[in-house]
């Protein structure tokens, strides 16, 4: 079984959850919607650098498959929420755009990592 990630992957998702906190705490000043909305940005920005780790020590190329399969999800609904902030103009679309910019990248990342493993799985 081989469960190597790229070499940056890991780091790179775990910083993008750092800068996603410091962007829910933001929103968490602020009464109603937008704490709701942190509250999901939050769960999903910082489950994909989770289950990567996760990934590191599946007891298979099955499970391994499936944490990356995981992060690449929440990834996709991380930048959902981020477009969402944006689209409802709760955030404006200058203050989201790196890391939409980063969520889109790993999302590319993740869905060819996915897409390798399950073509080598597939033989």
């Amino acid at each position: 079984m081989t469960n190597k990630q790229p070499p940056d992957i890991t780091k790179r998702a775990f910083r993008f959850a750092i800068r996603i906190v410091k962007l829910c705490q933001h929103l968490d000043d602020k009464p109603g919607v937008s704490r709701t909305l942190a509250k999901q940005l939050l769960r999903s920005g910082t489950s994909i650098g989770a289950n990567l780790e996760e990934g590191k020590g599946s007891q298979s190329e099955a499970d391994y498959l499936t944490k990356c399969s995981i992060a690449c999800k929440e990834a996709r609904e991380t930048l959902y929420w981020l477009k969402f902030l944006s689209a409802s103009e709760i955030l404006p679309a200058n203050r989201l755009s790196e890391l939409t910019t980063e969520c889109n990248e790993l999302v590319a990342i993740l869905t060819s990592i996915v897409k390798k493993l399950k073509e080598r799985r597939n033989g």
